[in-house]
């Protein structure tokens, strides 16, 4: 028997709440297993019953240096003595700071230039507006499978899923979607799908219906997210810089999920040397505070004037002091710890594929690592109901996963993770994929 196995799960105080929630939270937020945190260390996390979970999912790769950081916590703190917001209509010395510390940081060879904001939607949107008006250009590429965020211009990018788009049609126009290079599901012939791709757009897009003239900018992320945790192949992003630089256009990197220290980099695109001209953060960035921003070549940057964008609460005090905490951790010790712990995990993640035929691949890098789940390695028909299920099966052992893709499990623990920690989630996920494959029904659903 499993002895991290829950039975009483949820219990009656989170039973409770997620009752009241009923009644007067919006039902859109897409929920997972029936979660009532009460509070979390590191990557532990307890719910209002006493239940303790580990935390693989971070808050969808928010909590970075893991549950109430006590620098982190220290340094909002201090700011929060002090004041908690002037709006951008003034200067403080946290948001320069912040600012400073990020153009230290940048994949740019130039000088860099941040805007803030709350969130990585609202990044997204800053970047397309700042392409728009640098190139006095209309359109953009996309990839299928994106996920940018759900305000109505990040919506025209994204692609993940249907019920993201279902019934908010239209949204920005002129946005054109490409296929994202996966050797696993090739969508074009040869065995290079990112050169595939990249001829496809040249050859196909640039010489038909999309005039690269017109074309503002690309906006990809430098590995997919909720898509499926994709790692593209090398040379692709190197071939949509020298394709953008053919044709003028800005290359937009979405670096929101895979940044800050995600993948053993500072940011995913400097796995492959590669430049952006803008490129977008948020989740990680603030350690849970709410915070994005665009940072982009001071040469595109200073392109828009004075009142052409803005944001209320963009450098708000106490997200900027979470941000720079942040990245004084990350720079110090958590960018190397991602980077060797999530070769541990990689590694463990590997030999559970090995005994399984129903794990087709495990994929990414640092700590941002998809293990894709099919019927059979032979005809790799997806299988999100096992996904599901394991899912499930896993809240109930006592460990948090969300799914991305058709059929792919993700794995995105706090950058503080230990080998220790890995040990106990890869007990519990084996224990919970033979329980998932033995049909072992989970408790029932919770309702109001």
């Amino acid at each position: 028997m499993n002895r991290h196995r829950k039975t009483d799960l949820p219990g009656p105080k989170a039973r409770a709440l997620i009752a009241r929630d009923a009644e007067v939270v919006s039902p859109s937020y897409p929920r997972e297993g029936p979660l009532a945190m009460s509070h979390g260390r590191g990557c532990e996390v307890w719910d209002l019953d006493g239940n303790r979970f580990l935390d693989f999912a971070a808050g969808i790769a928010v909590c970075s240096t893991g549950h109430a950081h006590p620098e982190v916590v220290a340094a909002i703190k201090d700011a929060a003595d002090r004041f908690l917001h002037i709006s951008s209509d003034w200067w403080h010395e946290g948001m320069v700071r912040l600012a400073e510390r990020l153009a230290a940081v940048a994949p740019f060879r130039e000088p860099a230039m941040s805007f803030f904001c709350q969130s990585g939607t609202e990044a997204v949107e800053a970047a397309l507006k700042l392409a728009r008006y640098a190139t006095g250009r209309p359109r953009f590429l996309g990839f299928l499978g994106s996920f940018h965020g759900r305000t109505m211009g990040s919506l025209a990018f994204t692609s993940s899923k249907a019920t993201q788009v279902k019934g908010f049609f239209p949204a920005m126009p002129g946005v054109t979607h490409v296929p994202y290079p996966n050797p696993l599901r090739p969508l074009f012939a040869g065995n290079d799908q990112g050169r595939a791709v990249l001829d496809y757009i040249e050859n196909q897009l640039f010489e038909g219906p999309v005039p690269p003239s017109e074309v503002a900018a690309i906006l990809v992320e430098p590995i997919q997210g909720e898509g499926g945790y994709l790692v593209p192949p090398n040379g692709f992003l190197a071939g949509l810089r020298a394709l953008c630089d053919r044709h003028g256009i800005l290359l937009i990197f979405d670096e929101v999920q895979s940044g800050v220290g995600r993948t053993g980099r500072m940011f995913a695109c400097e796995h492959w040397n590669v430049e952006p001209d803008l490129m977008t953060l948020a989740k990680g960035l603030g350690s849970g505070l709410p915070i994005g921003a665009l940072v982009a070549r001071r040469s595109i940057m200073e392109r828009w004037p004075s009142g052409a964008h803005g944001n209320t609460y963009g450098g708000n005090p106490i997200a900027c002091a979470a941000a720079i905490a942040t990245l004084d951790l990350v720079e110090r010790e958590l960018q190397a710890n991602a980077a060797e712990v999530g070769g541990y995990l990689f590694a463990k993640l590997t030999e559970l594929a090995r005994k399984h035929e129903q794990i087709a691949e495990v994929r990414g890098r640092g700590l941002m690592i998809g293990m894709e789940v099919v019927a059979d390695r032979a005809t790799l028909q997806p299988d999100p109901d096992l996904v599901d299920t394991v899912i499930e099966r896993a809240f109930h052992n006592g460990l948090l996963l969300l799914s991305c893709g058709k059929s792919t499990i993700r794995f995105m623990p706090p950058l503080v993770v230990t080998r220790a920690e890995v040990d106990e989630a890869i007990e519990i996920l084996a224990a919970s994929f033979e329980e998932a494959l033995a049909g072992v029904n989970a408790s029932p659903a919770v309702t109001a």
